[in-house]
């Protein structure tokens, strides 16, 4: 990955950190680079997995592999992959996307 697009990638990446902080997360802080299975991007959120997207072009289908595969790895129910909204500096005007199934297990008050 070239250095503009990994610091574009860490910016989303505190960014979102930051706003769940701010909304009673505190305990959301970034994953290690490097770990020996990927658990998505910010951990510390019970339950789920957080995959965290800037990129120019969308790519929801290999987003969601991604997502699935980490929550799969983490051992958890839910997941959401956080898509940085093109000219939107706010994370709460960013997209939140997650396969129907996870959605309505949350609807319903599942974990």
């Amino acid at each position: 990955m070239a250095s503009s697009e990994k610091r574009k990638g860490n910016a989303a990446e505190r960014a979102v950190v930051q706003y769940l902080k701010e909304h009673g997360f505190e305990q959301a802080r970034r994953t290690q680079a490097g770990t020996r299975h990927d658990i998505g991007d910010i951990d510390g959120i019970p339950n789920t997995a957080i995959e965290v997207k800037n990129h120019a072009r969308i790519d929801l289908a290999g987003w969601i592999t991604q997502l699935e595969a980490e929550m799969q790895a983490k051992g958890v129910p839910n997941g959401v992959v956080v898509v940085k909204r093109r000219g939107k500096t706010d994370p709460a005007q960013w997209y939140a996307v997650t396969p129907l199934h996870v959605w309505l297990e949350l609807l319903k008050g599942g974990s």
